[in-house]
């Protein structure tokens, strides 16, 4: 989207303010529901800590924290928490269903993106029938926002699964390893836990947008194809 602050670079980029405003309204419903996820798979396995910490609410402030807004606005990325207490967990794999929870709240929003983006094509579009009076605009706009949801929690649920602390993918391989959990857990934790994860991010960030775009056109080709569907251009020129 070019150099520059991003929001001034995503107004005045390829899809303008459609784009922006669909990447701030799916990463503050995709991080709400990727933490809610977490919430609810934990008081199903005996742990209220979100109900008394108050944290089952729809309100994306509550669950991103002033720091992740900063950095929201600064660079227009963002992450959450939800408290969780695993000593308060029923079940030999309940703290890795907690934690994968969350990772696979956004696999389904990326499903349902797909699935709206489907309904849209076939429907508003024409292309199942005679279509909706609907402006070329707004079909495009509401294009770009089902695809941007596919590419967004795809991105999230990749960067989610690496295996390190505080990831989800960590706390799921700490929960089989308890050995790899205690090093993060030991005096030299926080250290070893920020520097693997300022390396995954310089090495790992760098495939996973092609990863998540790959995967977004692997997903769109295989439905499209299988319903005769058609789209005429790729999300970012991907």
């Amino acid at each position: 989207m070019g150099s520059g602050w991003w929001v001034t670079s995503a107004w005045f980029g390829d899809f303008g303010p459609p784009y922006l405003i669909g990447w701030v309204f799916w990463v503050l419903f995709s991080i709400t529901l990727h933490e809610l996820a977490h919430g609810w798979a934990a008081i199903r396995v005996g742990d209220r800590t979100p109900i008394e910490m108050h944290r089952m609410v729809w309100n994306p402030i509550v669950h991103m924290g002033q720091m992740s807004l900063v950095m929201f606005a600064l660079i227009g990325i963002a992450w959450g928490a939800m408290p969780v207490n695993p000593h308060r967990m029923r079940g030999r794999h309940a703290e890795a269903f907690v934690a994968f929870a969350g990772p696979m709240m956004n696999l389904l929003l990326a499903g349902v993106s797909l699935l709206l983006l489907v309904l849209w094509l076939g429907l508003v579009e024409g292309q199942w029938a005679g279509g909706l009076p609907v402006g070329d605009a707004a079909s495009q706009n509401m294009i770009l926002l089902f695809r941007l949801g596919m590419f967004l929690n795809l991105i999230l649920f990749m960067l989610n699964m690496l295996p390190v602390f505080p990831l989800d993918g960590g706390r799921i391989l700490g929960h089989y390893v308890p050995s790899y959990k205690r090093v993060f857990e030991g005096e030299a934790g926080p250290m070893i836990m920020i520097g693997m994860l300022v390396l995954l991010f310089l090495v790992a960030g760098k495939h996973i947008f092609p990863a998540a775009m790959n995967g977004m056109h692997w997903a769109e080709d295989l439905v499209f194809d299988a319903l005769n569907l058609q789209v005429d251009w790729r999300l970012a020129n991907g």
